[in-house]
């Protein structure tokens, strides 16, 4: 079985920069990725002060929807089953992780991972009936600070490990915010799953210029040149590596990170793509 997903932060669906609403573009953009399941974060299911703000009709359009966002980028798409973990809870709203898919989902379960009381964190975990079986997939947003990444991590393997038997295909995505690059030996080691560009390595100019010094620096050693996530953050000109899909029992085919100034103008991240084959 073949399989395409994705992994997006959408920003709470406004523009990184003066916070414009960006709702209606996002949900074209979701389109563009033809994507059978996408891994969504900071997706608000209640605002309203922006839909007080930007409900209203301009020009015939609404500039934010009156639906939860998941289940508006899902509507009259092929994305027929969607899921929410609400994380974040204020006075005007809430927003968390979500999932849009193209298979049904059997049942899903929101791990409260929150390291203390200004980040609010979750994992969502959706079990998918695809037509070759059952599909493990957790959507992760982990927090900015190290110490707190490992605890959630742990908790992250435990989840794992709890729900989806071994042998059962899974599939991990998310905005990690692990720039540095810390956790993937430890989620490969414990959960036996692969990051997406392990395999095929990352197509970024940035990283083939550093590949290209690698491999001259080790040409006369015995130094293997190291894998690295994909550069995902900021979207306008993506440095650091906050973004990942990480799987088990797939083979990946392709993977991706959206570029150009589309992505640029709608979130703060870029989206990965990344087509994968069930082992």
């Amino acid at each position: 079985m073949k399989i395409r997903v994705a992994t997006y932060n959408i920003h709470k669906g406004v523009s990184a920069i003066r916070s414009e609403p960006r709702v209606l573009a996002l949900k074209q953009a979701i389109g563009l990725f033809d994507a059978d399941v996408v891994f969504l974060q900071e997706v608000q299911g209640k605002h309203d002060l922006n839909a007080a703000k930007y409900g209203a009709e301009h020009f015939g359009h609404k500039h934010w929807p009156a639906a939860a966002q998941h289940e508006y980028f899902a509507g009259e798409s092929r994305h027929a089953h969607t899921a929410y973990g609400m994380n974040a809870i204020y006075d005007h709203g809430h927003h968390g992780n979500a999932l849009l898919s193209a298979f049904p989902i059997a049942n899903q379960a929101n791990h409260d991972v929150s390291d203390h009381a200004y980040e609010q964190r979750g994992i969502l975990h959706c079990v998918l009936n695809t037509p070759h079986g059952t599909v493990h997939c957790y959507v992760v947003h982990l927090g900015l600070f190290e110490a707190g990444r490992r605890r959630q991590t742990q908790a992250l393997i435990s989840a794992v490990r709890a729900s989806a038997p071994d042998g059962e295909p899974v599939i991990i995505a998310g905005d990690f915010n692990d720039w540095r690059n810390t956790l993937s030996g430890e989620l490969r080691n414990a959960l036996g799953v692969v990051e997406a560009f392990d395999q095929i390595g990352s197509n970024s100019a940035l990283d083939e210029i550093v590949r290209t010094l690698r491999r001259k620096s080790s040409m006369n050693s015995s130094i293997k040149p190291g894998v690295n996530p994909a550069r995902t953050f900021p979207a306008a000109l993506p440095f650091f590596r906050l973004d990942r899909i990480y799987v088990r029992g797939f083979k990946v085919e392709a993977a991706e990170v959206m570029h150009g100034s589309l992505w640029a103008k709608l979130s703060d991240h870029a989206p990965i793509v990344a087509s994968l084959t069930l082992g």
